[in-house]
């Protein structure tokens, strides 16, 4: 480790506790009120783009997955409370928790039983849409549902997408492209889960395993698709458009707090605790909710304590200049979609005056936290998601935060949601084995 890394690890407490595996958490001193946050590597008039082009798209989409009937083609989850999990937590954890305790079901979105299926899939439709307006088969005023087409399908066949992913991402790219007729490559790495990689082979996509890291995968799959002019990469380092895809959930979490009738203002603040890998999907999120909330949401990522690069890359201040690694940190954890060393240069530019702070935690938690959830509400949701507690289950961090933001005297009207990313297409039997483990 070189004389700068130290420096960081005898300057900041989070990131000397994360080199030493330690579960931690990290304030970030850099959040500002929303007057001064001057983003400029994107802007909210993406976001109502990206919502249009779903909305385009919701023809086809109800016409190709008949599990989207029922919402007309669009693709959202269930957010519901979790007032025994609330229980559970503040026994089992003395979480303290107080106000509402609820649950962003992206782990059951349709298509892709993942929090992926937002930002993957919405690039994919992108892609698909300006190659069909480019060839002139398409023009924006059209019925989508033409797209379900025999000449369509022979269309895109000429096309490839590639897209490197340690799971979760790898699913919703593969399943979406393959549905409309792309040639689908998926590079996966070694943290990769079996049934994931049956699964889009059972849809006819190629699957490319590496026995290195995420970042290996993603990088083979640039190479390999700068070769072909007809492939498309999707860059999940990079990508504006997966940001886009996922920074929709900001209009659509406010309708459905509306409907509920939870109010969300200075008096009633609402906190959000989301998963974080490379930091697309949570990035994107939290980029849609500040539009839709304001300073009135509190946004915190959690990560795996063998995997917090986002939290090392924001802590130092290095971005993407910084991996896991070069702290010593293995990368290897069982929360497959968080298994990544090296975060986003570009999400966390973006996220830095949003995001409140980042909480890691260790993997045997995890599996403690998906036991929890399960025998109290009967939900099943992966490991991965279970992240989404870390922050909750740190009651004292938590309590600095608040009295900082001077909340302390609005929490009994708060509302918490834990966004649960992923696991509803996992296996019974893999359920089964997950649930034994940690014990």
């Amino acid at each position: 480790m070189n004389n700068e890394l130290k420096k960081y690890i005898e300057s900041v407490p989070a990131v000397a506790d994360a080199a030493a595996l330690r579960e931690t958490f990290w304030l970030n001193e850099k959040k500002r009120p929303e007057k001064n946050w001057n983003i400029t590597e994107v802007c909210p008039e993406q976001i109502k783009d990206a919502s249009d082009r779903l909305k385009r798209f919701a023809p086809y989409l109800k016409t190709v997955f008949p599990e989207l009937e029922k919402t007309d083609g669009i693709i959202e989850s269930e957010l519901r409370e979790i007032g025994h999990m609330k229980e559970f937590l503040n026994l089992e954890y003395h979480a303290g928790i107080e106000g509402k305790l609820m649950l962003k079901m992206d782990s059951d979105l349709p298509v892709s039983g993942s929090v992926k299926a937002r930002g993957g899939i919405y690039e994919v439709l992108k892609h698909a849409e300006d190659l069909a307006l480019e060839a002139g088969m398409l023009k924006e005023d059209d019925d989508y549902s033409i797209l379900a087409g025999k000449e369509f399908q022979e269309f895109f066949g000429k096309h490839t997408v590639q897209v490197g992913s340690t799971g979760n991402l790898g699913m919703s790219i593969g399943i979406m492209s393959a549905k409309l007729g792309f040639h689908v490559i998926v590079h996966m790495s070694a943290d990769a889960k079996q049934w994931k990689k049956d699964l889009l082979r059972s849809r006819g996509v190629e699957v490319i395993e590496y026995q290195d890291d995420y970042c290996a995968a993603v990088e083979q799959g640039r190479k390999n698709s700068e070769k072909d002019p007809m492939s498309y990469f999707v860059d999940d380092e990079n990508s504006q458009n997966l940001f886009m895809g996922y920074s929709v959930a900001g209009e659509r979490l406010k309708a459905q707090l509306e409907e509920q009738k939870i109010p969300v203002d200075a008096d009633h603040p609402l906190f959000i605790y989301i998963p974080c890998g490379i930091g697309g999907a949570p990035g994107g999120v939290t980029y849609g909710v500040k539009q839709a909330f304001g300073d009135h949401v509190h946004c915190f990522f959690t990560e795996p304590t063998h995997a917090c690069c986002m939290m090392l890359g924001m802590a130092t201040g290095l971005h993407d200049g910084v991996s896991v690694r070069d702290f010593g940190i293995d990368g290897r954890t069982d929360a497959d979609g968080l298994a990544v060393g090296r975060p986003s240069a570009f999400v966390g530019k973006v996220v830095e005056p949003l995001v409140s702070g980042i909480a890691t935690i260790s993997d045997n938690k995890l599996y403690d936290l998906m036991r929890g959830l399960l025998k109290e509400e009967e939900i099943f949701i992966e490991p991965s998601s279970c992240a989404a507690f870390a922050a909750l289950i740190r009651p004292e961090d938590m309590k600095t935060y608040i009295e900082r933001e001077g909340l302390a005297d609005k929490m009994e009207n708060a509302t918490h949601i834990a966004w649960a990313t992923g696991g509803g297409m996992v296996p019974q039997e893999t359920r089964e084995a997950y649930l034994k483990m940690g014990l």
